[in-house]
């Protein structure tokens, strides 16, 4: 098969009440209401894709999973990829000890629902510390869907670096976990939602005006670069937002050599093509080398 122009992919973060609980470490019968939308507005976005003939990738946390097997089991039915989202949406630093639970809590619950074993990692807002790049190594994670360094392709993440206020910035070597670009501009939740962290409340029309212009920055510079949209079905979920999102997929879907896959799919293949040996003789080491 011919490679696209641009692959698009619009990842979703099926969070429910998780993120309420485990980040936001909220006490709040109204704020679960809000996480509980999530699982009520999953099924229109599980049919908006089916419509389009659209595969994808969502994230689930273990904790989410367990609370709506049927709803996790039908986005697997469907075609769609699932990735580890960690437990309950955990916030702030974590131990060793603390990481590797997390970690086997999510692939136990979405293992016992839907027997998947996933291949792809999104951090659920807590710091990545300096072991757990070599952790999601250790646990079979193909790549992680968290970083910054590059807005349209994937490379190759480091291990080891080191930083303080005193001496230079120090560059470690280079792993073989791969980074699929992810960028808060085109992150529904900060953009809509109300929250302690995140007050923006913009428009359907103009975070659409936003998306497309990311979109068609990368189609006309990125040439068989990776276009994500995170989104959240508590946030995109709402009726306007939903339409917007639509008029989007519709406008994307009319450009020629544009193809909407899972994140999954992309990354096994841009591997292939770059391996990790030659790509590190291209980049000096990685993005923040050379790039």
């Amino acid at each position: 098969m011919k490679s696209p122009r641009l692959s698009v992919c619009l990842s979703v973060d099926f969070d429910a009440m998780s993120v309420w609980i485990g980040l936001l470490q909220s006490s709040s019968l109204t704020d679960m209401s809000r996480g509980e939308f999530g699982a009520y507005a999953l099924p229109r976005i599980l049919e908006l894709l089916a419509r389009h003939e659209i595969l994808t990738s969502f994230y689930v946390p273990g904790h989410t999973a367990l609370a709506y097997p049927d709803l996790v089991r039908r986005i697997r039915d469907e075609g769609h990829e699932i990735g580890h989202h960690g437990w309950v949406h955990e916030g702030g630093i974590l131990d060793e000890g603390e990481e590797r639970t997390v970690i086997e809590r999510g692939l136990e619950a979405l293992d016992s629902v839907a027997g998947v074993t996933p291949v792809g990692h999104r951090t659920t807002g807590r710091p990545f510390t300096p072991i757990t790049i070599d952790l999601l190594l250790e646990y079979g994670f193909s790549y992680d869907h968290s970083f910054n360094a590059i807005d349209f392709y994937p490379y190759y993440l480091r291990t080891g670096d080191r930083w303080s206020t005193t001496e230079p910035y120090e560059f470690g070597e280079l792993s073989e976990l791969i980074a699929a670009p992810f960028q808060w501009a085109v992150d529904d939740f900060p953009l809509f939602e109300f929250t302690s962290w995140s007050v923006a409340q913009k428009s359907p029309a103009e975070v659409g005006a936003m998306w497309q212009d990311e979109f068609d920055y990368a189609l006309a510079n990125c040439p068989g670069g990776y276009f994500d949209i995170t989104t959240h079905p508590q946030v995109i979920g709402r009726a306007s937002r939903l339409i917007m999102l639509e008029r989007l997929i519709e406008y994307m879907k009319g450009i020629s050599g544009v193809r909407f896959e899972r994140t999954c799919d992309y990354i096994e293949r841009w591997r292939r093509e770059n391996p990790l040996a030659e790509w590190k003789n291209q980049r000096a080491g990685g993005p923040g080398r050379g790039a």
